[in-house]
C-alpha cells in the first residue's frame, strides 16, 4: 500500500503541471527517439545512394525492404504504445497492479513477436521481396535479397527496442528512452561509411550497422527495465494474462493498423510503380527501371522524418492523456488536445514549404549528382505531388494518435484503416489506370485531403465530449472494474 501511494505522488504531477511544460517534457525526447529511429533506415539510404557501387538500385532495394522493416515496427509499437496507454490509465485510477503486470507482459509479447517474424521472414524472403517490388530489375532484386537477409538476423532486437521505447516513457523517462535510441542511432550513422565505403561490404554493410546499432539500444532498455522507477515489474508480472495482453493489444491496435495498413499502402504502391513505370518510354528500359521506386522510396523517407515529429508530439502526450482520463479531467485533456493540433498544423506547414520550394537540395543528399536527369526530374516532380497536402496528413496522424491515448481504440483504428487502406491502397491501384506513373504520386494528397474532411468530424466530437468538467462520480478502470473517479 505504501508503494501504491507513493506511487500515486510521484505520478500526481501530470495532472498538476502546466499543460505546455509537460507537453514539451514528454513530446520533445520522444520527437528525438522517432526521429532517431527513422534515421536509421534513412542514413542507411543516404550512404548507399552515394556509394557509386550501389547507387539507385541500393535505393531502390532499399525501398523494397523498408516496408517489411515497419511490419516489425507494427508489432513493437502496438505493444509499446499499448502498454504505454494502458499502464497510464491504470496509475490515473490508481490500479497499480495492472500497470506492472501490464509492463512485465509487454516484455514477453515483444520477444516472442521478434522471433516469430524473424523466422517467417527467413523462411518466406524470396515471395516477400517480390512482393514488394523486388524484381524490378536483376540488380535491385540481388541488393533487395542481401540486404533483407541480414536486417532479418537484426528484427528480434528492433521489436524489443522500439517495444521498449515508450515504455521506458510511461514509466516518467522520456529522455532516457530517447538517449537509448540516440546511442544505436550514432553507432550506425558512424559504422556504415566504415562498412559500406572502407571494407565495400555493400548492402550487408549497410544492414550490419543498423543491427548493431539495433543492439546497443536493447542493452540500455534492459538496463533501464531492472532499474524501474514506478512500473517495475515483479517476477509474476511476466507471466502472460490474457485479460492485460487483450487490453494491451486493443489500445495498440491504433498503432499497429497505422502501420500495417501503411505497408498495405507501400506494397500497392511499388508494385504500382514496377507495372505503369514499365509502360513509361523512359522507366521502361532496363538501366531506368529502378529509379521511380528509388525515388517515391526518397519522397517515402522525407515524410517519414516529418510524420516521426508528428508522431512524437502526439504519443509523448499518451501517459498525460492517459493520466488525466483516468483520474477524471478532461478540460486537461481538452487543454492539450488544442495546443496539439496546433502544433501538428505548424509542422506541416514548414514541412510544406520545404518539399514545394526546396525539393531539390532534398534529393542531392541522395546521390542525385551521380545520376540521370530522369533521376532529378521525377524527383522534383514526385516531392511536389506526392507531399502536397502534408499539413493534412499531420493533423490526421495527431487526431489517430490522441484518440487512441482517451481510450478510443476503436474509432482511432477505423479512421486509420480507412486513410491506409481504404484510400492510400485503393487510389494507388485506381488512379494509375487514368494518370499512369502520376497516378501514384496523386493518391498521396487525394487521401489525406478526405480523411482530413472525417477526422475534422471526430475532433468536434472529442471537443463536445471533453466539456463536461470532470468524468461521473463513477468510472471504470480499464480492466473493467468500477472506482471512484479521482
Amino acid at each position: 500500500m505504501e508503494g501504491n501511494k507513493e506511487m500515486s505522488q510521484k505520478n500526481q504531477f501530470l495532472g498538476t503541471e502546466p499543460i505546455g511544460k509537460l507537453m514539451r517534457g514528454y513530446a520533445i525526447p520522444c520527437i528525438i527517439s522517432l526521429l532517431v529511429g527513422a534515421l536509421y533506415n534513412i542514413v542507411d539510404q543516404i550512404f548507399i545512394a552515394n556509394a557509386t557501387y550501389l547507387g539507385s538500385f541500393g535505393n531502390a532495394a532499399n525501398t523494397v525492404v523498408f516496408p517489411l522493416t515497419v511490419i516489425a515496427l507494427a508489432a513493437a509499437v502496438c505493444i509499446g504504445d499499448g502498454c504505454c496507454a494502458f499502464s497510464s490509465l491504470c496509475l490515473g485510477m490508481e490500479n497499480h497492479k495492472d500497470a506492472h503486470k501490464s509492463v512485465g507482459n509487454a516484455v514477453v509479447m515483444s520477444i516472442i513477436s521478434g522471433l516469430v517474424i524473424c523466422a517467417l521472414y527467413l523462411i518466406f524472403s524470396n515471395q516477400l521481396i517480390a512482393m514488394f517490388g523486388g524484381t524490378v530489375n536483376e540488380q535491385t532484386r540481388v541488393f533487395s535479397k542481401e540486404y533483407f537477409f541480414y536486417i532479418t538476423l537484426g528484427i528480434p532486437f528492433y521489436v524489443f527496442g522500439q517495444a521498449m521505447n515508450p515504455v521506458i516513457r510511461a514509466d516518467g523517462s522520456p529522455k532516457f528512452a530517447m538517449v537509448s535510441t540516440l546511442v544505436g542511432a550514432i553507432a550506425n550513422t558512424i559504422l556504415d561509411p566504415v562498412f559500406i565505403y572502407l571494407f565495400k561490404w555493400g548492402m550487408m554493410g549497410a544492414a550490419v550497422a543498423t543491427v548493431i546499432g539495433q543492439v546497443l539500444t536493447v542493452i540500455l532498455a534492459v538496463w533501464y527495465l531492472l532499474h524501474m522507477k514506478l512500473l517495475a515489474p515483479s517476477r509474476s508480472d511476466f507471466r502472460l494474462e490474457g485479460r492485460i495482453c487483450r487490453k494491451t493489444i486493443a489500445l495498440g491496435g491504433t498503432s499497429f493498423f497505422s502501420q500495417i495498413s501503411l505497408v498495405a499502402a507501400m506494397a500497392a504502391i511499388n508494385n504500382m510503380i514496377r507495372k505503369y513505370g514499365a509502360l513509361d518510354p523512359v522507366f521502361g528500359q532496363e538501366q531506368y527501371a529502378q529509379i521511380p521506386m528509388a525515388v517515391v522510396g526518397i519522397v517515402m523517407k522525407f515524410f517519414q522524418i516529418v510524420i516521426s515529429i508528428v508522431v512524437g508530439c502526439a504519443a509523448g502526450c499518451i501517459p498525460i492523456v492517459g493520466y488525466c482520463m483516468g483520474a477524471g479531467l478532461r478540460k486537461r485533456v481538452s487543454s492539450l488536445f488544442t495546443r496539439l493540433l496546433i502544433t501538428e498544423a505548424a509542422v506541416g506547414a514548414i514541412s510544406l514549404v520545404i518539399v514545394e520550394f526546396f525539393p531539390g537540395q532534398l534529393i542531392a543528399l541522395f546521390g542525385a549528382a551521380n545520376e540521370s536527369t530522369y533521376y532529378t526530374q521525377f524527383a522534383l516532380k514526385a516531392f511536389r505531388i506526392y507531399l502536397c497536402m502534408i499539413v493534412f496528413a499531420c493533423v490526421n496522424k495527431a487526431c489517430f494518435i490522441f484518440l487512441q491515448a482517451m481510450g478510443k481504440a476503436v474509432q482511432s483504428t477505423v479512421l486509420s484503416m480507412i486513410r491506409e487502406i481504404g484510400f492510400g491502397v485503393g487510389f494507388a491501384l485506381l488512379l494509375p489506370l487514368s494518370f499512369g506513373l502520376d497516378g501514384v504520386l496523386y493518391s498521396m494528397p487525394l487521401s489525406d485531403i478526405l480523411t482530413f474532411i472525417i477526422s475534422l468530424v471526430l475532433i468536434i466530437q472529442t471537443y463536445h465530449e471533453l466539456g463536461s468538467k470532470f468524468l461521473p462520480s463513477k468510472a471504470k478502470t480499464p480492466s473493467g472494474q468500477v472506482q471512484d473517479a479521482k
